[in-house]
């Protein structure tokens, strides 16, 4: 006697291929669409002419002799600016950027102490590769660099000089 086709082997196994492959592909989908990239920039055009107004405040840093270190220990960031040729330790805004997780950057302002060093709280360690940058609070003049966390060295932060 023959089993009715619902009840043998081969029909549902060449249901099962072309179904494991829609299955793959919604859960594909959902996690590009969860874990979106955000490493091109829409208006690229626009970031690009941006780029000389940070190139100029570079260069006023360097024009008036202002450098920073950043060392990171635990859960803060300590920046120790050289103020050159200011009157009186600015307030900073400070950037962190990450290489490749934009949800993990940071942007904070920060005061001096009576030291004259900068302390940034952090949610956790730094650790991977970063972008820094250290603006004046009125923009007129930045500094930046690469560090690789976790570092027992310093790291400088400068103008346009060492570039």
């Amino acid at each position: 006697m023959i089993k009715p086709w619902y009840k043998q082997f081969w029909p549902w196994f060449l249901i099962a291929l072309p179904g494991s492959v829609v299955v793959a592909s919604l859960f594909t989908f959902a996690l590009f669409s969860k874990n979106q990239v955000s490493l091109v920039a829409e208006d690229y055009y626009k970031e690009g002419k941006g780029i000389n107004v940070d190139i100029s405040r570079l260069k006023k840093a360097d024009e008036l002799a202002i450098s920073a270190f950043l060392s990171a220990q635990n859960d803060t960031a300590i920046f120790t600016l050289d103020k050159g040729e200011l009157a009186q330790y600015p307030t900073l805004k400070i950037t962190f950027q990450h290489r490749t997780l934009a949800d993990r950057d940071i942007e904070q302002m920060v005061n001096a102490d009576a030291s004259g060093r900068y302390r940034l709280a952090l949610n956790e360690p730094l650790t991977g590769p970063w972008y820094v940058e250290v603006n004046a609070f009125d923009g007129t003049w930045a500094l930046n660099g690469r560090a690789n966390f976790p570092s027992e060295d310093p790291v400088e932060l400068y103008g346009q000089s060492k570039e």
